[in-house]
């Protein structure tokens, strides 16, 4: 006994001394290229922050001019970075259990398309894809021959052309915090019981749907039209909003290629089931749909889960060859902020929190749900 808590200080005593070895080493880095910062003349520390920028960017989610400060820019391209992102992976995983559902078919044609899509795609490095999709809509027609959509919309060389709802930016902060508190409630009615979790199912979406609605509806100036329509108007078009080309092209990119990774991880997942326990099932009765319902999607998705996590965290990163085709997003925002206030190391500590940020959340939040999913008790 008095062996084993020996080992154990000195376990302690050991892992202490190698913590405080890394901190004093952290430490005296920092002070270190502080004070070669200092004796270059270069200012340190993180006031420039609220400097004014002098340069806009292409597109933002929140209101950006040429004179706003670092902070105000370097949030833009924030949010740029987590709307192209979690875009890019809904979109990529929707394609992705299609294209691995039909790998896994009878059917020979759709099992050879998806077996075709994932080799071609799978195998073209993202940035290529990136830059074919860029110069496929660079190279639609000009404003003047723009390919008219019905009575609603344009799509040109300077992006898709949409009509516009009329919502403030404030109101859709409210919308997606009214999301999230009733996405936040509808798990917590889950853990409640089976009673409240079926009422949970529809909650989110009721909360967002009824928020929109008195958004619409409250507040607004009784004349202003629900919608505004694009009109071209010279060589430019007025009203609507307008989807960039960048933007376009980094999301189909990220769809494309994130979908074949995601289509195989699916197919391994579905081929990972027990052929015992469908065999057990159709014993039992069940039909196909309650066989794919009770047994076989469930058992997938558990042997999915991890593969996903590495998935997901990995394509948020790659959101950043954005700035191979000039999508304004946070590493684009942090390289032009680099160049133009010479802050380095300060901007550098930022882009690194934001994404440790982001992709901490997106592995958390996966792992969570591998553990609620996980079948419970020790194997025999």
């Amino acid at each position: 006994m008095r062996t084993l808590k020996q080992r154990k200080t000195r376990a302690w005593i050991f892992q202490a001394i190698v913590l405080l070895s890394t901190v004093g080493l952290t430490v005296s880095f920092v002070v270190i290229a502080r004070q070669n910062l200092l004796s270059q003349g270069i200012a340190t520390g993180f006031g420039f922050l609220e400097r004014s920028t002098g340069w806009p960017i292409n597109f933002a989610l929140i209101e950006i001019t040429a004179r706003s400060p670092y902070w105000r820019m370097l949030l833009a391209g924030l949010f740029n970075t987590l709307l192209v992102g979690f875009l890019g992976l809904a979109f990529a995983t929707f394609l992705g259990i299609f294209i691995g559902t039909i790998r896994i078919s009878s059917n020979l044609i759709l099992n050879i398309i998806g077996t075709v899509y994932v080799e071609i795609f799978r195998n073209v490095p993202l940035i290529l894809q990136a830059i074919f999709w860029y110069a496929i809509l660079t190279h639609l027609p000009s404003p003047k021959q723009a390919i008219p959509l019905g009575d609603f919309g344009f799509l040109s060389n300077r992006g898709l052309i949409l009509p516009a709802l009329d919502l403030s930016m404030a109101d859709v902060y409210l919308l997606l915090i009214a999301t999230a508190i009733a996405l936040y409630a509808a798990i917590r009615m889950q853990r409640a019981g089976p009673e409240l979790a079926r009422l949970a199912m529809p909650l989110p979406a009721l909360a967002f749907l009824g928020v929109f609605v008195l958004l619409l509806f409250i507040g607004r100036t009784p004349d202003a039209p629900l919608m505004t329509l694009p009109e071209l108007r010279g060589l430019r078009f007025v009203g609507g909003v307008s989807i960039k080309p960048e933007f376009t092209a980094l999301l189909i990119a990220i769809t494309v290629f994130g979908g074949a990774y995601i289509g195989e991880i699916v197919r391994g997942g579905f081929l990972s089931v027990d052929k015992g326990k469908i065999e057990a099932a159709r014993a039992l009765g069940l039909s196909a749909f309650r066989i794919n319902q009770l047994v076989r999607i469930p058992l997938a998705i558990r042997a999915m889960l991890p593969a996903l996590a590495n998935q997901y965290v990995w394509l948020m990163k790659a959101t950043t060859i954005g700035i191979a085709i000039g999508f304004p997003d946070y590493f684009m925002v942090v390289s032009t902020a680099i160049n133009q206030s010479g802050q380095t190391m300060e901007l550098i500590a930022l882009l690194m929190a934001g994404f440790l940020l982001i992709n901490y959340s997106i592995g958390h939040a996966m792992n969570r749900l591998n553990t609620r999913l996980a079948i419970k008790g020790k194997a025999a």
